[in-house]
């Protein structure tokens, strides 16, 4: 593998992604009204602006700002009155999914996924239920909409609350429905890893005013006004910084699906060549966001299996992610729950083996993706 790190070692770092930026001079002329009014925090001019035109883009009535998405999903927790017995949920997914559910005392009871999308499997959702049984938290995974009908079904015959980790499926429809507007609550994330950003920040989007009214208490330390206070809450505001950022980014995001969309497109032209590298499809009727680009790579078939492609694109400059390994299920603090065992998550268990996600941006060029399948067809090659 020598001969291919010297022929294909990139001069600069590429990475997994690469957080779109708006102007400097742009961003420059919020900081400057910023400084002017003072207004730092707690629902500024800018946090104002920033809800209400991602109300609009997004085409959502019921939205709560948040100063990261963490913060968020624990406060959807909240909002629901969920705060002991157990959740249902995906062990292939980001930390901050069941530590939530840690954070509120519930425990989470783990789900297989589903082979084709990578997302919690509704057919094996129901022999999980049991009478401490309070809630399902699926993950729209890369950005891939879960089964939101069947989900929501089973939900409904058992008398469960629905709440989407939505932290990949920003600007994700199905149809021409937001995929926030399924299930009681959608968690989004605008971390800058995150396809859209305002540096940190989250949002949820919940159903009614009445419930919003609430978010808006729980993260706001349950203050009402000045001299009352309902209950306990948290701070868990976004400030101007974030939300100026939030608004400059929104006039990006549309040249950033679709920069996307043209270097997945090329990614899979190349990699349907290679034997054992398999790809994520579209799924018919969705406006997929291109969030991330996943690729399994099968050793049988391959020659070499996941961990030492990773090794060679890393020796090349490239950094991928083994995006999710390992699986949240084997975490010490949740490996002895009997939801966690192996043998009850096989798809799970399988994919996270193989997973790999390939650098993807909007600014990433063409010769570089074309650079990174030569490197994986040579390291087929060659194995």
């Amino acid at each position: 593998m020598i001969d291919i790190i010297k022929k294909y070692r990139l001069p600069d770092p590429v990475f997994v992604t690469q957080p779109t930026m708006p102007k400097l001079e742009d961003y420059h002329e919020y900081m400057k009204k910023i400084w002017q009014s003072r207004w730092l925090t707690n629902d500024g001019q800018f946090h104002q602006e920033f809800e209400r035109r991602l109300k609009e883009y997004l085409g959502i009535e019921q939205l709560n700002l948040f100063v990261n998405g963490t913060i968020a999903l624990l406060v959807a927790l909240q909002a629901l009155r969920i705060n002991s017995g157990e959740v249902i949920t995906t062990p292939f997914t980001f930390a901050a999914t069941p530590h939530v559910l840690y954070w509120n005392n519930i425990k989470p009871v783990f789900c297989d996924i589903d082979a084709k999308t990578f997302n919690i499997d509704p057919s094996k959702i129901e022999g999980l239920i049991r009478p401490d049984t309070k809630a399902i938290l699926a993950v729209h995974v890369y950005g891939n909409p879960c089964n939101v009908e069947a989900i929501q079904t089973i939900a409904d015959r058992h008398g469960l609350n629905v709440i989407y980790d939505a932290a990949h499926a920003f600007g994700v429809k199905i149809g021409n429905e937001s995929i926030m507007n399924y299930g009681d609550i959608s968690a989004m994330s605008f971390h800058a890893t995150k396809l859209f950003s305002s540096i940190e920040g989250g949002a949820l989007v919940s159903k009614t005013q009445r419930q919003r009214t609430r978010i808006q208490f729980l993260r706001n330390f349950g203050i009402a006004d000045a001299e009352t206070v309902i209950g306990p809450g948290i701070n868990g505001k976004m400030n101007e910084f974030q939300a100026s950022f939030g608004l400059l980014e929104l006039d990006l995001i549309e040249k950033e699906i679709s920069d996307r969309r043209e270097l997945v497109e090329l990614y899979r032209e190349r990699l349907a060549r290679i034997s054992g590298v398999s790809c994520l499809s579209d799924i018919e009727g969705v406006r997929h966001n291109y969030a991330y680009f996943p690729v399994l790579i099968d050793k049988d078939v391959f020659g070499t299996n996941r961990d030492g492609l990773f090794d060679i694109l890393g020796e090349c400059n490239i950094f991928p992610r083994k995006y999710f390994y390992p699986l949240c299920s084997t975490y010490p603090c949740y490996s002895a729950l009997p939801s966690s065992s192996p043998e009850n998550l096989p798809v799970a268990t399988h994919v996270s083996e193989q997973v790999l996600c390939l650098p993807l941006y909007g600014q990433l060029e063409k010769e570089i993706v074309k650079t990174i399948c030569d490197v994986i067809r040579k390291v087929h090659e060659q194995s």
